[in-house]
């Protein structure tokens, strides 16, 4: 069956990036989606903080979508606010290997090559005003504030582009503008997505590009995590997209 070839992809890809980081000793703490527990490593030479989304959009890969790995780095703890990340970046693995990173100073594109170096490809990325959206959920479990936003895009002519792969919708909005939301819904208020593996990460590198992200009341980057297990909604995109919910959920 295709789900148990999904789970042992997403296990092969954990046990990768798990065994990698325990074996340099170079991080102390590491936190993935694919485990309850923080690990904390024998004999570190730092005391960096890993939280990672090994294979974001695994879902996908049985009809060929692009998917990615996503991941975060902290000083010390990763039970800490997003806005203390010292770096966030991700890989894509789509037509092309690329590598997005920020570690403060801007936000920057690399490109894998046949030798598997990554190059520069794209210097200090700037999201754009666009008009994309990206919606998670399904439209009938939509919150009322929820529903107005994204009937007001519509009316201002946005244009919905969902893949269904958290990382590949995210680096569409951070190239082409607009707006990527996985909000809380019917049932589901405090929504699907997780603060620590795939929010802060990818909030970070879009904050960096000039843009925001927020839980639809504040920017979710300033939220102290309590668990590794914490969801959350989302809205990532350009600052007047982020302003205009904000502004809808808190009346």
């Amino acid at each position: 069956m295709y789900g148990e070839e999904q789970m042992a992809l997403d296990k092969w890809a954990d046990d990768v990036l798990v065994n990698s980081l325990r074996k340099s000793r170079l991080v102390r703490f590491i936190a993935t989606e694919e485990q309850p527990n923080i690990i904390e490593v024998d004999k570190p030479e730092n005391e960096f903080g890993v939280v990672i989304d090994p294979l974001d959009g695994s879902s996908l890969i049985d009809v060929n979508l692009t998917v990615g790995t996503i991941i975060g780095i902290y000083p010390g703890n990763v039970l800490e606010k997003g806005a203390n990340m010292i770096a966030a970046m991700y890989i894509l693995y789509g037509p092309l290997t690329t590598l997005t990173l920020t570690t403060g100073n801007g936000v920057h594109e690399f490109l894998m090559d046949e030798k598997g170096a990554f190059n520069l490809k794209e210097k200090d990325i700037k999201i754009p005003d666009g008009k994309i959206y990206a919606p998670g959920a399904l439209r009938k479990d939509y919150l009322p504030q929820h529903a107005k936003f994204i009937e007001t895009l519509e009316k201002d002519g946005y244009k919905l582009r969902f893949s269904g792969s958290f990382v590949a919708d995210v680096h569409q909005i951070l190239h082409k503008g607009g707006v990527f939301t996985y909000p809380g819904f019917k049932d589901k208020e405090k929504g699907k997505l997780r603060l620590l593996f795939e929010a802060n990460p990818m909030g970070k590198i879009i904050s960096e590009a000039g843009g925001a992200i927020s839980n639809g009341k504040t920017d979710i980057l300033s939220i102290k995590p309590q668990s590794i297990d914490v969801r959350t909604p989302i809205y990532a995109g350009g600052k007047k997209e982020i302003e205009l919910i904000e502004k809808l959920m808190t009346g």
